[in-house]
C-alpha cells in the first residue's frame, strides 16, 4: 500500500499526478488527509481523501510513503506527527519515500538525506541536509526527489517503475502519449 498525504496547501499537480499515475499502473494507493478528510490545494482546489491521518492505527503493509510539495502544505505535512511516523517507519524498514518540490526539505530536516543524491525546488535544496544535489528527478537507494510541478508526471512515472516495474511504467506512460 501507498500512502499520499494532502496537508491543507498542498500542490495539486504534484499530489494529483502521481496518484492518477499509480492508480493506472493499478498500484494500492490511498490519500490521507492530515487531520480531515476534505483538503484544500494551494491554489483553492478541494480534494476529498480516502482516509485521515486520524484513521491510521499502523504502518503494517505500508510499502510507500509520497509527500507533495506546495505552501503551506509541506509545512503542514512536516508538522503532523503521523505524518513524521510514517516517513520515519519507511526510513527504518528500507520502504519507498518520495517527495516533491519543497517537501523534499521535510527528509533533510530528519537527516535522511545524508550522503545521497537528491533534488527539491531550487529555494529548498539548502534543506537538503547532507545531499548531493541531483538531476530534475532522483533516486536513490528507497529515496525518490523530484524539483517541482514541472516533473510532476516524470515522478509519478519513476514511483510506478520502483513499485510495479518498467514495463508497467512504460505502458502508462505510451497510454498517456509522453515524450
Amino acid at each position: 500500500m501507498i500512502y499520499l498525504f494532502l496537508a491543507e496547501g498542498f500542490e495539486e499537480i504534484e499530489a494529483l499526478t502521481p496518484v492518477d499515475v499509480l492508480r493506472r499502473g493499478k498500484t494500492e494507493l490511498v490519500t490521507v488527509g492530515v487531520g480531515t478528510k476534505f483538503v484544500k490545494g494551494s491554489h483553492g482546489i478541494n480534494v476529498e481523501a480516502d482516509i485521515t491521518t486520524d484513521d491510521i492505527t499502523s504502518f503494517d503493509g505500508v510499502d510507500a510513503v509520497i509527500l507533495p510539495g506546495g505552501m503551506p502544505g509541506t509545512l503542514n505535512l512536516e508538522k503532523n506527527k503521523t505524518v513524521i511516523d510514517a516517513v520515519k517507519y519507511c526510513f527504518d524498514n528500507n520502504k519507498i519515500i518520495a517527495a516533491i518540490c519543497a517537501a523534499p526539505s521535510i527528509l533533510g530536516h530528519l537527516g535522511m538525506l545524508k550522503g545521497k543524491k537528491a533534488t527539491a525546488f531550487p529555494s529548498f535544496q539548502s534543506e537538503l541536509e547532507g545531499a548531493t544535489l541531483g538531476d530534475f528527478v532522483e533516486q536513490d537507494g528507497n529515496i525518490i526527489t523530484a524539483r517541482g510541478m514541472g516533473v510532476a508526471l516524470e515522478f509519478g512515472l519513476k514511483l510506478l517503475e520502483v513499485m510495479k516495474g518498467t514495463d508497467a511504467s512504460k505502458r502508462v506512460k505510451d497510454s498517456l502519449q509522453c515524450r
